[in-house]
């Protein structure tokens, strides 16, 4: 998101096809909500560094290029309310 404005992010949106998965597909592997991966990839939210890395590894894609021009969150909140 930059400046309150979202901004697709079609290098993972692209990432993610090339591997042949779908939102539900990639957020089963990933133990997380289809909303999730939704909002990452339409730059609602941005993943956690963990989670980050982890889009790399399963979709065998530089983190660089997934996400070239968006920020991920350096650390996740312990808030579990």
């Amino acid at each position: 998101m930059k400046g309150g404005i979202t901004i697709k992010n079609y290098n993972l949106i692209r990432a993610r096809k090339n591997k042949g998965y779908t939102q539900v597909e990639l957020s089963n592997i990933l133990k997380c909500n289809k909303s999730t991966i939704s909002n990452w990839e339409n730059g609602v939210s941005s993943p956690t560094l963990r989670m980050a890395f982890a889009l790399s590894a399963i979709l065998e894609s530089d983190i660089n290029v997934l996400f070239q021009d968006y920020k991920v969150q350096e650390f996740q909140s312990m808030n579990t309310a």
